[in-house]
């Protein structure tokens, strides 16, 4: 047969260059009219073969009856079989140079059956009618750096369950997509990160172990079911962001791992190429047709799902060679270093790709050391990315918040310290899923003390959470006081939040996202000095803290003060920098004080209290909170 000529010699170049940005249109599974007639054309990468076949439910899994043809020595194998259509299953059969027959998945498949089965499924990403085009525009123009972020991480098949035994009661995303839409919308959330979208075999790995890199997860349907999903969130004003994972993949037979009988998408050296913690291997970054996978990848959630962002897996995973691996058991650099240099490249050009799009979407760094100018220009030395989640404050708050009200005072650093390099980065303050799993507790049952006490500490804390600089993200269940660990076998309590004190916290914490949204003061200069200011940032005796959020007008500046105890403080005098009218906005005990509702004034006077020539009286209930509005 001769070659089809779908895949031309530019699109080889592009590829073994690692710069086919769309060759997931080319390699995989695609409906196609060739010399005449309709039908499925299949193309794999897979240069150490012997011979591929395609074998499925239309030639009864003959592992002979649908040879590919290799096309010259680019390691890509073609086939277009007629009369083939959308829904049906498929892989490849790889001889290796053994003579053994692996059957292997389609790494750029479309679509993957339900498990535990593990094919791959013919399908088309057109025929959805999007309606999203004004969200898009909008995303264009938009700086999300100045703009108001607060994401709410949800993990869809533990969020809610239906009481139906098909899928284990799984929403699916067009139910999802509904309640969703509606619980974030009236809470305040900005945006929604979805973990475990990529096809995955296995549930309990949550999505990070993914053998379908271009496969929205059949657990909640089809890839035009996601789609709408997307699309009704942008029409509702919502964003979505996925995981992504490009650090390391599983050794599921059907998956990437020696997917021709050798290594081939992972680094060949297993001092290079498995993760000794998480028994997985890592993807060979100096490889540029592995690169093209993945740089591919992002910008087909990006292209072809409108998603707005992507939160990067373990980052810190890529770019260290000797994370989670002992002395003599890791490979050095050219320089005797650590770095991952490989790696490093793979980010910068990843994170340029992405922004010379000029799309607006948002590229999220989950890196957990101090690895320096992860969210500066590459141009600068820096690897690129939008954002970076801030897991050392997050770390310093929840061991600030789970101690006794006493003892905060001998560990009061640990709530100022972010501020020293707080606009080193730009950073996204966490509190994700992973603090919430592994007997770690959840948020309300990290609190000290007793019933009560756990409400009105996780409230003052919140109140922290959302006034400290930098954006924000709280994982599912969190905000009304879910009392057990997150699992993902089952759905959230939702029940807890009809009881009074869960549904005063819930409400307490929309308040908190609607009066972030509304004041600029709380967003615009999140990584800027000048958005910032400490009023006292050393009462560590009284565990109270407080401080100033201003914006670039100098208007509507905002006023915060925080009581870490269980103590009241009907004495209590905070010093601001002006002459002013303080007005009372948001307190533990009220919430949010809305339009037509009396909410108190104090005016400050010229009395010298915490280094600032004036200060006002307030009265600081135990474990109060308060939140003032100034000009």
């Amino acid at each position: 047969m001769a070659n089809t000529g779908v895949i031309t010699e530019v699109d080889r170049y592009l590829f073994g260059n690692g710069t086919h940005y769309e060759i997931y249109e080319k390699l995989g599974a695609h409906p196609k009219k060739i010399r005449g007639k309709q039908g499925m054309y299949f193309a794999v990468w897979a240069p150490h073969a012997r011979e591929v076949h395609l074998a499925g439910d239309f030639n009864g899994w003959s592992t002979k009856s649908h040879p590919m043809k290799p096309l010259g020595s680019s390691g890509i194998y073609e086939l277009f079989v007629p009369g083939l259509g959308e829904g049906e299953l498929y892989k490849y059969v790889i001889t290796t140079q053994q003579g053994e027959a692996l059957f292997k998945s389609d790494p750029y498949g479309f679509s993957a059956e339900y498990r535990p089965g593990t094919a791959s499924i013919t399908a088309s990403l057109e025929g959805f009618c999007w309606s999203d085009q004004t969200w898009l525009e909008k995303r264009k123009t938009t700086d999300l750096t100045k703009d108001p972020l607060a994401i709410y991480e949800v993990h869809i098949g533990s969020w809610k369950k239906k009481d139906r035994q098909e899928k284990d009661g799984f929403y699916t995303y067009r139910e999802a997509a509904h309640e969703l839409a509606e619980y974030v919308s009236s809470m305040g959330y900005t945006h929604v990160e979805l973990m475990g979208i990529a096809e995955h075999p296995f549930d309990g790995s949550w999505g990070y172990q993914v053998t379908g890199y271009y496969a929205p997860t059949s657990r909640y349907g089809s890839p035009q079911d996601f789609m709408y999903f997307v699309n009704y969130l942008h029409k509702k004003g919502i964003g979505v962001i996925l995981d992504w994972v490009p650090a390391h993949f599983p050794k599921d037979a059907h998956g990437l791992a020696e997917f021709d009988g050798q290594p081939l998408y992972e680094y060949a050296d297993p001092r290079k190429g498995e993760h000794p913690d998480w028994g997985t291997k890592v993807f060979d970054y100096g490889k540029n047709e592995v690169k093209n996978f993945l740089i591919a990848n992002a910008l087909y959630w990006i292209d072809k799902y409108h998603i707005d962002g992507l939160r990067v897996d373990a980052v810190a995973s890529m770019l260290y060679l000797d994370y989670g691996r002992s002395d003599g058991n890791w490979v050095p650099n050219q320089y005797g270093g650590n770095q991952n240099l490989e790696a490093i490249e793979f980010f910068r050009h990843l994170n340029s790709v992405v922004k010379q799009r000029g799309n607006g979407a948002a590229v999220i760094a989950e890196e957990s050391t101090a690895w320096p100018m992860v969210t500066h220009d590459p141009a600068d030395g820096g690897l690129g990315f939008t954002f970076k989640w801030n897991m050392g404050w997050m770390h310093d708050f929840l061991e600030y918040m789970k101690l006794d009200p006493y003892f905060r005072k001998f560990n009061h650093n640990k709530m100022t310290f972010g501020m020293t390099y707080a606009t080193s980065e730009q950073f996204i303050l966490v509190l994700s899923h992973d603090e919430v799993v592994h007997l770690k507790c959840s948020m309300i049952n990290k609190m000290p003390g007793i019933y009560e006490d756990k409400f009105a500490n996780l409230k003052v804390g919140y109140t922290f959470f959302m006034a400290h600089p930098g954006k924000k993200l709280l994982f599912m269940g969190q905000d009304f006081g879910q009392f057990h660990e997150w699992d993902e076998k089952v759905a959230l309590d939702w029940h807890l939040a009809a009881e009074p004190l869960h549904q005063d916290l819930q409400n307490y914490f929309r308040d908190l996202l609607h009066l972030y949204r509304k004041f600029p003061a709380f967003y615009r200069l999140d990584s800027d000095w000048n958005g910032f200011q400490w009023i006292n940032a050393n009462d560590g005796d009284r565990s109270i803290f407080s401080f100033i959020r201003k914006d670039e007008t100098g208007k509507k500046n905002i006023l915060v003060v925080l009581n870490f105890t269980p103590v009241a403080r009907p004495d209590y005098r905070v010093g601001v920098p002006k002459r002013a009218q303080y007005s009372l906005i948001l307190d533990n005990i009220h919430g949010m004080y809305h339009r037509g509702e009396s909410a108190p004034v104090f005016r400050s006077v010229k009395k010298e209290c915490d280094g600032q020539p004036y200060s006002f009286g307030y009265s600081l209930p135990p474990y109060g909170t308060a939140i003032f509005r100034f000009s």
